[in-house]
């Protein structure tokens, strides 16, 4: 029996590695598939296909028995595309995901069979009920014990394609930001997986530099960072060697022995939503966690860097509290914290969070050609009504964001000063070279874009 287990290629990312270098330092493993894999019976051959880093011609490839097909919101066109080839073919095709999950009544049109929230738990059956040519349409997946999840087949995919490793350490998030869809998807409740598990799945991963991508690692409560203190230490005492970069809250900068932990362990930098500049904007996205009880982020920033932490701040502009000139006040923001790499987003609903609702709710989503317009879903691309900015303003606004944290003497600069205070480099100049290539790149992308021409708002121009 064969098994193609696929990763759509996102269009409008251009994460083509010829059409932009740098984004070899923002590829990640698709590792929702590299799990599933090490949950399938031996009997299966599996192929796991990342369309991101290869060029793939499916009609001079062996024809499999099942494609499975997983896809975040912006690459479900492409991954209808791919369904109809081999249902063409009569091949079953299998879709799990976020995108699936939030709009599977969309995705049932495009394939045969639908994995609703965490596949783990189902897996085995749906394999089972193909085999046997008696599968259903839909199965619903359950929050499981990560015990019970195995470690992902990194061998399935050739090394030299990844600058980054991945592992996930941990599933749900306490919080609950409108804008996101992880709390719906994974849950509120921290799930954590065993530790040695951890250890095992990290030494088997051969690229240096790994991503922990938990939507959070180590949590906002005593347990959930005890926890985190435990993983440090057991990385350490394990001598893996691995540098790696993680998601977390602001509140790591509360807790000096934790940040001291991380850096022995092989921590290099971490991703923190900042998401906006002003406490309004923080209010209307349900993120009062950031405000803290006299918070501040210059002051918690600092604190990190002397633990030789790299800072990537992320910020969202279309807020309803956000004007004219929010781009220039972002990056202003992201410079006085003194953050090392700034991300900018566009607000942007996605199925099954708040903010979806909301916008739909208020007919402010622009979009209107499904599943084809899910392709600018990217997070970069204005696909709503925003409240105080056409969606060419925001446009110039993330484009001025960019250039204005982002211009080359900067990056020069940081880079030569990091070297004297031994600040990971090379990490350091090759993310921010990656991150202005991007933004360059998407605001040039989004200005050409036949989806601004199709609104026929005579405000964009």
């Amino acid at each position: 029996m064969r098994l193609y287990l696929i990763n759509p290629k996102n269009s409008i990312m251009n994460l083509d590695l010829k059409v932009n270098y740098f984004n070899k330092f923002r590829v990640w493993k698709p590792l929702g598939l590299l799990i599933l894999a090490g949950l399938t019976p031996k009997e299966w051959e599996i192929t796991i296909i990342d369309e991101n880093t290869m060029n793939v011609n499916y009609e001079t490839m062996p024809q499999p028995d099942l494609v499975g097909i997983t896809a975040f919101t912006s690459q479900a066109s492409r991954a209808y595309e791919a369904a109809a080839y081999f249902r063409k073919n009569n091949i079953p095709v299998v879709m799990g995901g976020i995108h699936a999950t939030m709009c599977s009544e969309e995705a049932l049109k495009f394939v045969d069979i639908v994995v609703k929230g965490e596949a783990e738990s189902v897996w085995a059956q749906v394999l089972e009920d193909v085999k046997n040519k008696s599968f259903q349409t839909i199965y619903e997946g359950e929050h499981l014990d990560l015990s019970h999840v195995p470690i992902a087949r990194h061998d399935l995919l050739p090394k030299e394609k990844y600058f980054f490793g991945s592992i996930q350490t941990s599933r749900g998030c306490p919080l609950n930001c409108t804008f996101c869809s992880v709390t719906a998807f994974n849950g509120r409740q921290f799930r954590r997986r065993p530790i040695e598990s951890v250890i095992e799945e990290l030494k088997l991963i051969k690229q240096k530099y790994v991503l922990i991508v938990d939507d959070n690692l180590i949590g906002t409560r005593k347990e959930h960072i005890d926890y985190a203190k435990d993983l440090f230490r057991a990385i350490i005492k394990s001598k893996i060697k691995k540098k790696f970069m993680a998601q977390v809250t602001i509140n790591l900068a509360d807790d000096d022995e934790l940040m001291s932990l991380a850096r022995k362990a092989g921590c290099w930098g971490v991703f923190i939503g900042f998401e906006s500049p002003h406490t309004e904007g923080l209010i209307e996205i349900k993120k009062k966690f950031n405000m803290g009880e006299n918070r501040n982020h210059k002051e918690a920033v600092a604190r990190m860097h002397k633990h030789g932490l790299l800072i990537a701040g992320s910020f969202i502009m279309g807020l309803d509290v956000d004007k004219p000139g929010i781009g220039k006040t972002i990056a202003e923001a992201a410079k006085y914290y003194d953050i090392d790499i700034l991300n900018s987003m566009i607000l942007t609903p996605l199925p099954g969070t708040v903010l979806w609702d909301k916008m739909q709710g208020e007919n402010r989503i622009m979009t209107d050609d499904y599943p084809n317009d899910w392709k600018y879903f990217t997070l970069t691309f204005p696909v709503a009504k925003y409240t105080h900015m056409t969606q060419y303003e925001i446009i110039q606004e993330e484009e001025m964001c960019s250039r204005n944290f982002y211009p080359l003497s900067k990056i020069i600069f940081k880079f030569i000063k990091s070297i004297f205070t031994k600040k990971n480099s090379i990490a350091l100049l090759l993310t921010e070279l990656s991150y202005r290539s991007n933004a360059m790149n998407y605001a040039k992308n989004t200005l050409n874009s036949s989806f601004l021409d199709k609104q026929g708002d005579k405000q964009l121009r």
